[in-house]
C-alpha cells in the first residue's frame, strides 16, 4: 500500500494537491508529512512544510496542517524562488532550496548565532526586493568577495 500510494503520488506531479491527497491516504500521513515525502523526490516542485519556515512567512501564522494551508505556503515559496531566479542567474533556486534557506535562518535566529546579529531579515528582504524591482538606481552588480 505504501509503495503504491507513493508511486501514484509522484505520477500525479506537478499536481501537488492530488499528490498530497494521495499520500494522505496512508496511515499517520498528513499534509506536512506528505510535503516531506514529495520534497525528497521532487525538490524542484515541492517544499517541506516545516513549522520554522511557515512561521517565517508573513500571513501564514498560526500554523495549520491542512492541504489548503500547504498550498498557500507552497505558492509563496514558489513565488520567492521565481524572484530569486530572476535576480540571481548563477544559482537555480527551487522551492526546496528556498525552504532550506528560510529554515536555516529561522533556526540560526532562534539560537541567536553571532553571525546573524548584524543582519536583519527584514532589511535583507527589502534589498532583495529592490534589486528585483530595479530599485531607485537600477540593479547593481554583485561585488566579488575573496
Amino acid at each position: 500500500m505504501v509503495e503504491e500510494c507513493t508511486r501514484k503520488a509522484f505520477q500525479l506531479l506537478p499536481d501537488i494537491s492530488g499528490a498530497v491527497q494521495e499520500l494522505c491516504k496512508l496511515k499517520a500521513v498528513g499534509p506536512a508529512t506528505a510535503s516531506a515525502i514529495l520534497t525528497a523526490g521532487a525538490p524542484e516542485t515541492a517544499a517541506f512544510m516545516a513549522d520554522e519556515v511557515l512561521e517565517s512567512i508573513p500571513g501564514l501564522s498560526p500554523v495549520q496542517y491542512t492541504l489548503k494551508h500547504y498550498l498557500l505556503f507552497l505558492d509563496k515559496i514558489q513565488n520567492c524562488a521565481e524572484k530569486l531566479n530572476k535576480a540571481d542567474t548563477e544559482k537555480t533556486w527551487t522551492p526546496h532550496s528556498v525552504e532550506l534557506c528560510l529554515w536555516t535562518w529561522a533556526v540560526a535566529d532562534r539560537l541567536r548565532l553571532p553571525s546573524l546579529q548584524s543582519l536583519s531579515l527584514e532589511k535583507s528582504l527589502e534589498k532583495a526586493e529592490a534589486v528585483h524591482d530595479g530599485g531607485a538606481d537600477g540593479p547593481r552588480k554583485k561585488q566579488r568577495t575573496e
